[in-house]
């Protein structure tokens, strides 16, 4: 098995700042990255990671950015 291989079976993981990626199944997932519920072909996972991975931006930074909106005040009448 290898990661080039066609028959490889990947899962689809994230980490807590709600990024995805591939990891093979032969291998150990690794510290910090967990199992998102999809495995399949290469191309599948990719593909499903497209279509629930809408916001590139870590977690971390989006509370930060919203954090920051809500604070902001109103300029309403400007």
């Amino acid at each position: 098995m290898s990661w080039g291989d066609d028959n490889t079976v990947f899962h689809v993981v994230v980490n807590d700042e709600e990024q995805y990626s591939i990891w093979p199944d032969f291998k150990a997932i690794p510290p910090g990255w967990r199992e998102a519920g999809k495995s399949g072909k290469k191309e599948e996972c990719l593909a499903w990671i497209d279509t629930v991975w809408t916001d590139m931006r870590p977690l971390s930074l989006r509370r930060q950015m919203a954090e920051g909106a809500s604070s902001q005040p109103s300029q309403v009448g400007n």
